[in-house]
């Protein structure tokens, strides 16, 4: 087994849960559950290879993607925060929406996916840094990935910085822990929660140009893969923190880079390591459920 490729692929496929956990993180914090992003990833990585497709132009599917992205965001947002909608409905609402309007356009299309292989040059966006790719083993890691992945890792700390480090930030914390105390200084705290959803929805939309147009320039069914409740998993276990939920999306991204990896390798027994990601994610959400449960009981009484 070649773990310098395991390890590549690591990192390749922790960039998409990777943008959705640095966004999510932001709805998180002021107490809005958006389990839509699963449904925002695949219509941003729908819609940047429809555009693209259209237009032959990357940089007008990057703006479809964005601008579609963006108002389902802004739909999640109209009816969990300001109708008070429940945000669980709402966000299944989104997904199956987003997964019925990608398979009725493939249908309309009479096509089974939709491949810009024509337009996009995949190889052709891998950026083999200088210096570091002739370093042995961590050269062969690190150097020859798409943009967008070197600019999922750069956000990890823009993310961090916007959440400790503003006034925005501020604003995001108290928001969650208390909107009223907020709304009594003049705060307004629906419009910070409204930022905070979009914020989310347009790391989704890089994840889901990332996806499809970076990686594969194919769209197909479905392909999302469960990925925005990975992300919301790895939000959960690290609390909206951006550097602890970044670990975990990269442990992850190792579980689904040892799934296809081993899937190679194992003859029959293949369709088993399938499902090593999704027995990580319940494993994981379990240790730490149970981890945070014992922290809240001292000598056998509960802390409020």
């Amino acid at each position: 087994m070649n773990f310098e490729r395991i390890l590549f692929d690591m990192i390749d496929n922790a960039v998409p849960i990777l943008f959705c956990v640095l966004g999510g993180n932001f709805a998180y914090k002021v107490n809005v559950l958006n389990i839509s992003m699963e449904g925002m990833l695949l219509m941003g990585a729908f819609s940047s290879v429809l555009f693209l497709m259209l237009s032959g132009s990357m940089l007008v599917g990057i703006l479809g993607a964005v601008g579609i992205v963006l108002v389902s965001g802004w739909i999640f947002s109209f009816m969990s925060i300001t109708r008070k909608g429940n945000p669980i409905i709402s966000g299944l609402a989104i997904n199956l929406l987003a997964t019925s309007i990608t398979a009725f356009v493939l249908k309309s299309l009479s096509l089974p996916n939709i491949n810009v292989n024509h337009i996009v040059d995949v190889a052709g966006l891998k950026v083999n840094i200088p210096l570091l790719q002739d370093i042995p083993v961590i050269g062969s890691i690190v150097s020859g990935h798409s943009p967008l992945t070197y600019i999922a890792f750069v956000m990890i700390f823009v993310s961090w910085l916007l959440m400790y480090r503003t006034k925005f930030g501020v604003y995001v914390r108290v928001v969650g822990e208390n909107e009223e105390a907020t709304e009594s200084v003049g705060i307004r705290g629906t419009k910070i929660k409204y930022i905070a959803v979009l914020i989310g929805a347009l790391s989704c939309a890089f994840a889901g140009i990332n996806l499809a147009v970076e990686r594969l320039a194919l769209f197909t069914n479905d392909m999302s893969a469960g990925i925005g409740f990975i992300a919301i998993a790895a939000i959960f276990c690290g609390k909206g923190r951006p550097s602890i939920t970044a670990l975990y999306a990269m442990l992850f991204g190792l579980c689904q880079s040892l799934s296809v990896n081993l899937n190679i390798s194992a003859g029959p027994a293949s369709g088993l390591f399938k499902t090593l990601p999704y027995i990580m994610i319940v494993t994981i959400l379990a240790a730490v459920s149970i981890i945070q449960t014992r922290k809240n009981y001292t000598r056998g009484f509960k802390n409020e």
